[in-house]
């Protein structure tokens, strides 16, 4: 284990997050693949709007070209003007665009649809920036059909950086879910077979960074509008929990680096630390 510093933040990196040497660098470098995280954020609640306005401010020293989203991206109704285009309208007129993963809570029907969400009609879809592979499943409805679109779409991917995200955690120590063990099963082998370097998930109420599992890095991203108070209780693989507040995490692609910081509703720093890429560019 190395402790290494970011921004002022003490920050604890153990295994393969860190090579020997390593230091963490701030966040901005001019050549990086610039994004933002956020999941289970449409409640139309204030929070949301003040994790909005938070990530808009950042993005006049950060950059972020697009931010992506873990699922429950709209509670209840599907009000699209007031769960999402109110709460983030500086970022939406700024041009940043959204890629969304759809949630339990969500409507696929209306959001694949949506122009704003980047689905293009379907529930689970691939994308690249730069040097990285996005790939974005459905874990809902995880059939055979899709199970071999994913298995044919990592295979073939030749980027440097494979980034699978989705809605429920195969790896999470939220009180309320936790680990989705059924889907690890039938998903994990596909994703350490074919050298996947992050996942992310939302769905349980919390922030949270698993230490590496099977090579892969994984992160649960889901209280950028719910919240579920003190809802984690940590074990032996969290590398940092926080559930304390409202969070979202700001992440940059640099060759074979991945920096990532994680900022509360109120623009405290929680988490910062940087993954490094398994392959050669």
């Amino acid at each position: 284990m190395r402790r290494l510093l970011s921004l002022g933040i003490a920050v604890l990196v153990w295994g393969a997050l860190a090579s020997p040497g390593a230091q963490i660098v701030a966040l901005g470098r001019a050549d990086s693949l610039k994004f933002a995280v956020i999941g289970d954020n449409g409640t139309g609640g204030r929070p949301q709007f003040e994790v909005g306005q938070q990530m808009a401010a950042l993005r006049a020293t950060f950059p972020f070209e697009f931010v992506l989203m873990m699922g429950d991206n709209l509670y209840n109704a599907q009000d699209f003007a007031a769960k999402f285009e109110r709460p983030y309208a500086a970022l939406v007129a700024a041009g940043v665009k959204f890629y969304a993963a759809i949630g339990n809570h969500d409507d696929p029907q209306a959001q694949v649809r949506y122009p704003a969400f980047n689905m293009n009609g379907a529930r689970y879809y691939t994308f690249a920036k730069r040097n990285v592979r996005f790939v974005v499943a459905d874990t809902n409805f995880l059939d055979q059909l899709q199970l071999g679109w994913l298995e044919h779409t990592l295979k073939s991917a030749s980027e440097q950086w494979k980034i699978v995200y989705f809605h429920h955690p195969l790896y999470s120590n939220g009180d309320r879910h936790g680990s989705n063990v059924e889907l690890r099963v039938r998903l994990e082998p596909l994703l350490v077979a074919n050298g996947v370097d992050v996942v992310m998930s939302g769905h349980d109420h919390i922030y949270e960074r698993i230490r590496p599992q099977k090579g892969i890095t994984y992160f649960v991203i889901g209280s950028s509008g719910q919240l579920r108070r003190g809802g984690i209780t940590p074990s032996p693989i969290t590398a940092l929990g926080y559930a304390d507040d409202q969070a979202f995490t700001l992440m940059e692609v640099a060759g074979s680096e991945l920096i990532f910081e994680t900022r509360s509703r109120t623009g405290r720093t929680v988490d910062s630390g940087v993954i490094y890429s398994r392959r050669t560019s």
